[in-house]
């Protein structure tokens, strides 16, 4: 008889997939109480390394071309549709019903998809050329933030994280995600998905865990740029807002319960692109 080879979930980090420095682990329930797997249980040294493979990887990400960064995100839709059976199967697994499980992949390819389309597009929305007295020109144009700390909801687990990573790097941020904690297989299998997307190492970054024991250190760290507190729960919000503005961190926050498949529309929108992004405005003299 054949025994099953049982997957090992593992973080993501620098294009790889390592175990968690600690050795540590949680175990990962349905909402029958089964088991299902084991996940790593990150540390902060697991974010530290995280965050070091985003700054690193920022320059060289937010320096390609908006156009170049659309393919990438539409080669990460195309690699979701062809894995589109394994992730509903994941999502399954943690819960959710056949039905739900498909409409949620559905709208993640769609997100990446709809993302994508704005890479060439949203400079151009937010950008502007601005009156000014003199010989001058005076232009307004979005630069990535730089190293964003997603903290993704609890649900839906998978298109909640997709929708909160996808518009920071399509503007040229990286991004350190802490996913799900109860549901965090279909997240952490993502990361598969990014590796075979043309996705350079580094850009993007997915740590499993507790998020007790994470978001306060990512909040506090003095090299990430912009916090994403969405998935934080309403207890903890006012003091990790709190730790996160004490080193002048850019945070947004979204309802995450309009992040569900039900209605995709309030989830998706070329502003969710700017809450990233810093004003740069360059004078140039009218002539020369």
């Amino acid at each position: 008889m054949r025994l099953t080879v049982r997957k090992t979930y593992k973080l993501y980090i620098n294009g790889e997939f390592p175990r968690t420095e600690s050795g540590r682990y949680y175990v990962v329930k349905n909402d029958s109480g089964e088991v299902l797997a084991n996940a790593c249980r990150g540390s902060r040294k697991d974010l530290r390394n995280a965050v070091q493979a985003a700054r690193k990887a920022q320059s060289g990400w937010g320096g390609k071309t908006s156009y170049n960064r659309g393919q990438i995100l539409y080669r990460i839709a195309e690699v979701c549709e062809a894995r589109a059976a394994e992730l509903a199967d994941e999502l399954q697994r943690q819960g959710s019903s056949k039905g739900d499980a498909k409409r949620e992949i559905e709208q993640v390819i769609d997100r990446w998809v709809y993302y994508a389309g704005w890479s060439d597009k949203y400079p151009q929305l937010f950008g502007s050329v601005n009156p000014v007295a003199g010989p001058y020109y005076n232009f307004t144009v979005p630069e990535p933030t730089g190293v964003v700390a997603v903290i993704a909801p609890e649900e839906p687990a998978l298109l909640g994280l997709v929708s909160r990573i996808a518009p920071a790097l399509i503007g040229g941020n990286t991004v350190v995600a802490v996913t799900s904690e109860a549901k965090p297989l279909a997240a952490i299998t993502m990361g598969e998905v990014f590796q075979t997307s043309d996705v350079p190492g580094g850009v993007v970054n997915l740590v499993s865990g507790l998020k007790s024991e994470l978001v306060p250190w990512l909040a506090a760290h003095m090299d990430v740029n912009a916090l994403d507190t969405t998935g934080v729960p309403p207890a903890s919000l006012p003091a990790v807002q709190k730790s996160a503005a004490e080193n002048v961190k850019r945070v947004v926050h979204f309802d995450g319960e309009k992040l569900g498949w039900e209605d995709g529309r309030l989830a998706q929108s070329p502003y969710a692109i700017l809450e990233f992004q810093e004003a740069k405005t360059v004078w140039h003299p009218i002539g020369m």
